[in-house]
């Protein structure tokens, strides 16, 4: 027997709404619709509600919202003892020194630089410029790690509320872009944040103690923490963590 005809990809134009995230396809997972606005207030009704662009050059633009998600709560963050390590001998040595939102769109492009087996980015140019409104407008955020002069490592994400919303990070020295997660839990459970949102399962993120929960139990927790009063990103300063 002939099975069910698979439903049209939503496409969403200007003005539209994105759909729910309930109605996202199972395979692949979490493809919930396509379109072309890419603008930052797209990209803020999105994350309210859970979910993500992710697409490559000669896409529309998809929009995804997995079922499970994977998040780290800060409390479960996993700091190996070969990272404490490294950032002890790095507090010693004065190796290192963070920055909060140093130079955001230099860590955006350093995230969108090939890596070993992969070919190509989804950190396009239009992506580029729309994170960067993202933060020129204070929602996006990012933490430099450097090694003198050189950047060493970094991470940049999305902040609504009391949730981040991580997106992409880079090392250009060992463990560098680990000490910059690091720092970052910390700043934010000192900032009453709980949870990371990690998107999609990698083993690697899964090593530093992400876990994957249903997407209801997590968008239940996203329109929770968006609508607490978020805190002063300009007021806020990051350093080499103590290990």
């Amino acid at each position: 027997m002939a099975g069910s005809p698979r439903r049209a990809l939503a496409w969403v134009g200007p003005g539209d709404p994105l759909p729910d995230p309930s109605r996202a396809r199972s395979e692949p997972n979490g493809l919930l619709a396509a379109g072309a606005d890419l603008s930052a207030a797209r990209l803020l009704e999105a994350y309210r509600h859970g979910i993500f662009p992710w697409y490559t050059d000669g896409q529309p633009v998809l929009w995804w919202s997995p079922d499970p998600r994977m998040v780290l709560y800060l409390d479960e963050f996993k700091a190996s003892r070969s990272l404490l390590q490294v950032i002890r001998r790095a507090r010693r040595d004065r190796r290192w020194r963070l920055t909060l939102d140093g130079c955001f769109e230099r860590v955006m492009r350093e995230c969108a630089m090939p890596r070993e087996g992969q070919q190509g980015t989804w950190i396009t140019p239009q992506i580029v410029a729309a994170y960067a409104e993202l933060h020129r407008s204070g929602a996006a955020h990012s933490v430099e790690v450097w090694e003198g002069e050189r950047l060493a490592g970094g991470l940049y994400g999305v902040s609504i509320g009391r949730m981040f919303f991580g997106e992409s990070m880079f090392t250009r020295v060992p463990d560098a872009s680990k000490v910059a997660l690091f720092a970052l839990v910390r700043l934010l459970r000192e900032a009453g944040f709980r949870v990371i949102d990690c998107q999609q399962n990698t083993r690697h993120l899964a090593s530093l103690g992400a876990r994957e929960i249903p997407r209801a139990s997590f968008l239940q927790q996203v329109a929770e923490l968006v609508r607490q009063p978020g805190p002063d990103w300009r007021a806020l300063s990051i350093e080499l963590p103590d290990a």
